[in-house]
Protein backbone atom coordinates (compact mmCIF):
# COMPACT_ATOMS: atom_id res chain seq x y z
CA UNK A 1 0.00 0.00 0.00
CA UNK A 2 2.76 2.30 1.42
CA UNK A 3 4.66 1.76 -2.03
CA UNK A 4 1.41 2.01 -4.35
CA UNK A 5 0.99 5.57 -2.56
CA UNK A 6 4.87 6.78 -2.93
CA UNK A 7 4.55 5.57 -6.67
CA UNK A 8 1.45 8.25 -7.45
CA UNK A 9 3.14 10.96 -5.17
CA UNK A 10 6.39 10.64 -7.43
CA UNK A 11 4.34 10.68 -10.69
CA UNK A 12 2.27 13.34 -9.61
CA UNK A 13 5.62 15.61 -9.14
CA UNK A 14 6.52 14.46 -12.84
CA UNK A 15 3.07 16.04 -14.14
CA UNK A 16 3.63 19.10 -12.03
CA UNK A 17 6.84 19.66 -13.46
CA UNK A 18 6.29 19.17 -17.07
CA UNK A 19 2.79 21.54 -16.73
CA UNK A 20 5.10 24.02 -15.21
CA UNK A 21 7.80 23.48 -18.03
CA UNK A 22 5.57 23.71 -20.92
CA UNK A 23 3.77 27.35 -19.53
CA UNK A 24 7.51 28.61 -19.26
CA UNK A 25 8.04 27.51 -22.99
CA UNK A 26 4.68 28.35 -24.52
CA UNK A 27 3.29 31.02 -22.04
CA UNK A 28 -0.21 31.85 -21.96
CA UNK A 29 -2.68 32.57 -24.45
CA UNK A 30 -6.09 35.21 -24.91
CA UNK A 31 -7.86 35.88 -27.81
CA UNK A 32 -6.18 35.35 -31.49
CA UNK A 33 -2.49 35.91 -31.28
CA UNK A 34 -0.86 35.79 -34.94
CA UNK A 35 2.36 33.58 -35.33
CA UNK A 36 5.55 34.88 -36.96
CA UNK A 37 4.51 32.61 -39.67
CA UNK A 38 1.00 34.77 -39.95
CA UNK A 39 3.00 38.16 -39.30
CA UNK A 40 5.62 37.68 -42.07
CA UNK A 41 3.17 36.80 -44.53
CA UNK A 42 0.45 39.58 -43.56
CA UNK A 43 2.06 42.96 -43.98
CA UNK A 44 0.71 46.38 -42.74
CA UNK A 45 -2.26 47.53 -45.14
CA UNK A 46 0.46 50.99 -45.68
CA UNK A 47 3.14 48.65 -46.80
CA UNK A 48 0.94 46.90 -49.61
CA UNK A 49 1.06 48.22 -52.67
CA UNK A 50 -1.88 49.58 -54.93
CA UNK A 51 -4.42 49.72 -52.00
CA UNK A 52 -3.57 53.26 -51.08
CA UNK A 53 -7.01 55.63 -51.11
CA UNK A 54 -6.67 58.48 -52.74
CA UNK A 55 -9.52 60.90 -50.96
CA UNK A 56 -11.19 63.32 -53.52
CA UNK A 57 -9.46 61.46 -56.66
CA UNK A 58 -11.27 61.57 -59.76
CA UNK A 59 -14.19 60.41 -60.31
CA UNK A 60 -13.16 57.67 -63.49
CA UNK A 61 -16.78 57.28 -64.37
CA UNK A 62 -16.74 61.19 -65.47
CA UNK A 63 -13.33 61.75 -66.11
CA UNK A 64 -13.12 57.83 -68.79
CA UNK A 65 -16.02 60.00 -70.98
CA UNK A 66 -15.07 63.56 -71.04
CA UNK A 67 -11.86 65.69 -69.45
CA UNK A 68 -11.47 66.52 -65.88
CA UNK A 69 -12.69 69.80 -64.76
CA UNK A 70 -14.13 70.48 -68.16
CA UNK A 71 -18.46 71.96 -68.38
CA UNK A 72 -19.03 68.34 -69.44
CA UNK A 73 -17.64 66.61 -66.44
CA UNK A 74 -19.02 69.39 -63.81
CA UNK A 75 -22.76 68.82 -65.42
CA UNK A 76 -21.84 64.86 -65.03
CA UNK A 77 -20.62 65.33 -61.54
CA UNK A 78 -24.64 67.54 -60.80
CA UNK A 79 -26.24 64.63 -62.26
CA UNK A 80 -24.55 62.23 -60.00
CA UNK A 81 -24.94 64.73 -57.08
CA UNK A 82 -29.03 65.40 -57.86
CA UNK A 83 -29.01 61.45 -58.96
CA UNK A 84 -26.28 59.26 -56.96
CA UNK A 85 -27.17 56.15 -58.96
CA UNK A 86 -26.82 57.82 -62.01
CA UNK A 87 -23.28 56.42 -64.09
CA UNK A 88 -22.37 58.00 -67.39
CA UNK A 89 -20.53 54.53 -68.00
CA UNK A 90 -24.35 52.77 -67.71
CA UNK A 91 -25.75 55.62 -69.50
CA UNK A 92 -23.69 54.96 -72.57
CA UNK A 93 -24.38 51.42 -72.39
CA UNK A 94 -28.21 52.16 -72.66
CA UNK A 95 -27.67 54.67 -75.34
CA UNK A 96 -25.97 52.37 -77.48
CA UNK A 97 -29.40 49.84 -77.21
CA UNK A 98 -31.84 52.67 -78.10
CA UNK A 99 -29.18 53.65 -81.15
CA UNK A 100 -30.35 50.31 -82.62
CA UNK A 101 -34.07 50.65 -81.57
CA UNK A 102 -34.84 53.66 -82.96
CA UNK A 103 -32.16 54.19 -86.05
CA UNK A 104 -33.87 50.51 -87.07
CA UNK A 105 -37.41 51.56 -86.38
CA UNK A 106 -37.57 54.98 -88.02
CA UNK A 107 -35.97 53.14 -90.68
CA UNK A 108 -38.59 50.50 -90.89
CA UNK A 109 -41.32 52.86 -90.52
CA UNK A 110 -42.83 51.69 -87.51
CA UNK A 111 -42.06 54.57 -84.99
CA UNK A 112 -45.50 54.41 -82.44
CA UNK A 113 -43.92 52.17 -80.37
CA UNK A 114 -41.05 54.69 -80.15
CA UNK A 115 -42.85 57.78 -78.97
CA UNK A 116 -42.37 57.59 -75.49
CA UNK A 117 -38.30 57.68 -76.05
CA UNK A 118 -38.86 60.77 -78.36
CA UNK A 119 -39.32 64.47 -78.08
CA UNK A 120 -42.99 65.67 -79.04
CA UNK A 121 -40.80 67.57 -82.13
CA UNK A 122 -38.24 64.78 -83.03
CA UNK A 123 -41.19 62.39 -83.12
CA UNK A 124 -43.46 65.02 -85.61
CA UNK A 125 -40.17 65.26 -88.17
CA UNK A 126 -39.92 61.17 -87.86
CA UNK A 127 -43.69 60.48 -88.63
CA UNK A 128 -43.62 62.88 -91.65
CA UNK A 129 -40.73 61.02 -92.97
CA UNK A 130 -42.37 57.87 -92.86
CA UNK A 131 -45.23 59.74 -93.98
CA UNK A 132 -43.94 60.78 -97.34
CA UNK A 133 -42.24 57.62 -97.90
CA UNK A 134 -45.72 56.26 -98.10
CA UNK A 135 -47.38 58.40 -100.02
CA UNK A 136 -45.01 58.05 -102.62
CA UNK A 137 -45.13 54.16 -102.63
CA UNK A 138 -41.48 53.51 -101.13
CA UNK A 139 -40.53 51.09 -98.62
CA UNK A 140 -36.90 50.13 -96.77
CA UNK A 141 -35.43 47.23 -96.13
CA UNK A 142 -32.77 47.81 -93.54
CA UNK A 143 -30.51 45.04 -90.85
CA UNK A 144 -28.68 46.29 -88.16
CA UNK A 145 -24.86 44.89 -88.09
CA UNK A 146 -23.78 47.33 -85.14
CA UNK A 147 -22.24 50.01 -83.38
CA UNK A 148 -19.00 50.91 -84.49
CA UNK A 149 -18.05 53.52 -82.31
CA UNK A 150 -19.39 55.47 -79.06
CA UNK A 151 -18.29 58.51 -77.66
CA UNK A 152 -20.04 61.11 -75.54
CA UNK A 153 -19.68 64.33 -77.03
CA UNK A 154 -20.95 67.25 -74.65
CA UNK A 155 -23.17 67.06 -71.23
CA UNK A 156 -25.41 69.65 -69.35
CA UNK A 157 -27.44 70.34 -66.25
CA UNK A 158 -30.06 72.77 -65.64
CA UNK A 159 -29.98 73.57 -62.21
CA UNK A 160 -33.35 75.57 -62.19
CA UNK A 161 -35.19 72.59 -63.78
CA UNK A 162 -32.89 69.77 -62.83
CA UNK A 163 -32.36 68.76 -66.98
CA UNK A 164 -29.73 67.25 -67.95
CA UNK A 165 -29.24 66.45 -71.55
CA UNK A 166 -26.43 64.05 -72.65
CA UNK A 167 -24.56 64.87 -76.71
CA UNK A 168 -23.68 61.21 -78.23
CA UNK A 169 -21.57 60.41 -80.95
CA UNK A 170 -22.70 57.63 -82.93
CA UNK A 171 -21.38 55.74 -85.71
CA UNK A 172 -23.37 52.82 -87.03
CA UNK A 173 -23.27 50.37 -89.46
CA UNK A 174 -26.33 49.01 -91.23
CA UNK A 175 -27.69 47.34 -94.80
CA UNK A 176 -30.05 49.56 -96.11
CA UNK A 177 -32.50 49.00 -99.61
CA UNK A 178 -35.07 51.38 -101.16
CA UNK A 179 -37.73 49.62 -103.11
CA UNK A 180 -40.12 51.36 -105.13
CA UNK A 181 -44.14 50.39 -105.30
CA UNK A 182 -43.28 47.73 -107.82
CA UNK A 183 -40.48 46.50 -105.33
CA UNK A 184 -37.74 47.26 -107.52
CA UNK A 185 -34.64 48.26 -105.44
CA UNK A 186 -33.93 52.08 -106.50
CA UNK A 187 -31.01 52.53 -104.16
CA UNK A 188 -28.83 50.79 -101.39
CA UNK A 189 -27.52 47.24 -101.42
CA UNK A 190 -28.82 43.83 -99.32
CA UNK A 191 -25.07 43.02 -98.77
CA UNK A 192 -23.37 46.22 -99.34
CA UNK A 193 -23.03 48.01 -95.60
CA UNK A 194 -22.91 51.16 -94.97
CA UNK A 195 -21.64 53.39 -92.09
CA UNK A 196 -23.70 56.32 -90.53
CA UNK A 197 -22.84 58.54 -88.26
CA UNK A 198 -25.03 60.45 -86.24
CA UNK A 199 -24.95 63.20 -83.63
CA UNK A 200 -27.68 62.49 -80.85
CA UNK A 201 -28.59 64.50 -77.78
CA UNK A 202 -30.59 62.71 -75.21
CA UNK A 203 -32.41 64.56 -72.03
CA UNK A 204 -34.40 63.74 -68.77
CA UNK A 205 -34.95 65.53 -65.89
CA UNK A 206 -33.06 64.34 -62.79
CA UNK A 207 -34.25 63.07 -59.63
CA UNK A 208 -37.82 62.25 -61.59
CA UNK A 209 -39.98 59.07 -61.28
CA UNK A 210 -39.48 58.32 -64.99
CA UNK A 211 -35.91 56.48 -65.77
CA UNK A 212 -36.69 56.96 -69.77
CA UNK A 213 -34.50 59.63 -71.48
CA UNK A 214 -35.94 61.17 -74.65
CA UNK A 215 -34.18 62.15 -77.59
CA UNK A 216 -34.53 65.49 -78.05
CA UNK A 217 -32.25 66.75 -80.90
CA UNK A 218 -30.75 64.77 -84.41
CA UNK A 219 -27.43 66.01 -85.79
CA UNK A 220 -24.93 64.54 -88.48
Amino acid sequence: MQSTLLQLLILGGIVVFLVLRLRSVLGTREGFERTDETQATAPEPSSRKGFEVIEGGPDHDITDHVPEGSDSALALAEMKRMEPSFSATEFLSGARGAYEMILMGFERGEIEELKPFLADDVYETFAEVVASRKAQGLTIEAQFVGVRDLALNEATFDAATNTAEITVRHVGELTSVVKDATGEVIEGSPTAVKRQKDIWTYARVMGSSDPNWQLVATDE
